[in-house]
């Protein structure tokens, strides 16, 4: 299951990943907003969080205008590791290397086909472990 949220900027591109989780036969939980009139993105980053921190979702994707508040928001919940990405390599290896369990991302500075791009990068890398588990155990 993948926590989905988002604020009033990142609506949009919400509703064109939801299409394409939907799309992957991947299932998901919308933690809102629900439409394009202005809200607070902490309250969506903090939303996301909890459902990945909790268990109740494995892995988590946040949306905002540059993606950058909605990490930092996701990212104050103990046991996340929210990463703002902007390439699917960025979202491979924050994967990879970081273990990261949200993807946040910017609405207002990527074009929703570059954002499914880097959703399917950041679903399908796994964390290599290794070297890089005993980094992540240190954060």
């Amino acid at each position: 299951m993948i926590a989905l949220g988002c604020d009033h900027a990142g609506y949009p591109l919400k509703l064109e990943i939801a299409k394409y989780l939907t799309s992957r036969g991947l299932e998901y939980s919308d933690y809102g907003t629900n439409s394009a009139e202005s809200v607070d993105y902490p309250i969506y980053g903090k939303a996301v969080g909890r459902a990945v921190a909790s268990g109740n979702c494995e892995k988590g994707i946040a949306i905002c205008g540059t993606g950058i508040g909605i990490s930092i928001a996701a990212n104050k919940i103990p046991g996340v590791r929210a990463a703002n990405c902007t390439t699917p390599y960025m979202a491979e290896m924050s994967r990879k290397h970081n273990n990261a369990n949200v993807l946040a991302l910017g609405a207002r500075i990527t074009e929703p086909a570059e954002a499914i791009d880097i959703v399917a990068s950041f679903l399908e890398t796994p964390f290599e472990g290794g070297r890089h588990a005993e980094r992540v155990a240190m954060l």
